[in-house]
């Protein structure tokens, strides 16, 4: 029982963020390693299928909310597609020792640019 209420704690703390386009996995994947000592691999696998369910309802909620733009939509869409399917690739291949530590720099990395966020000035075409 104890099991279960720490891995619904789990799909909650990364469904809220999920859902508002946060990304989930930020929090999942060190919570899956950190509390519930599941391999890094592991976790960031049930990451990308727990994704799948929480994306759909996602962008089902923010289109009819109307908070999508589309214009732009494709240009984003073929390319993250492309290299989601080399960075699977590339996972593969790589230690789970190497992927905590890549994964622990973009955690690093997001929290700098998010902290000086105001700073940080990136021309838009509107």
């Amino acid at each position: 029982m104890k099991d279960f209420i720490i891995y619904l704690i789990c799909g909650f703390s990364s469904g809220v963020p999920a859902g508002m386009g946060m990304g989930g996995g930020t929090l999942l994947i060190p919570v899956l390693t950190i509390f519930c000592n599941v391999e890094q691999r592991i976790a960031q696998e049930a990451n990308l299928i727990s994704f799948i369910p929480m994306a759909i309802i996602a962008v089902i909620i923010h289109f009819k909310n109307g908070l999508v733009k589309k214009r732009g939509l494709w240009e984003l869409i073929i390319p993250a597609a492309l290299f989601a399917v080399g960075g699977g690739f590339l996972a593969k291949t790589v230690d789970g020792l190497v992927l905590k530590k890549i994964f622990g720099g973009f955690l690093i990395l997001t929290s700098v640019f998010a902290f000086f966020a105001d700073k940080i000035k990136i021309k838009q075409k509107n």
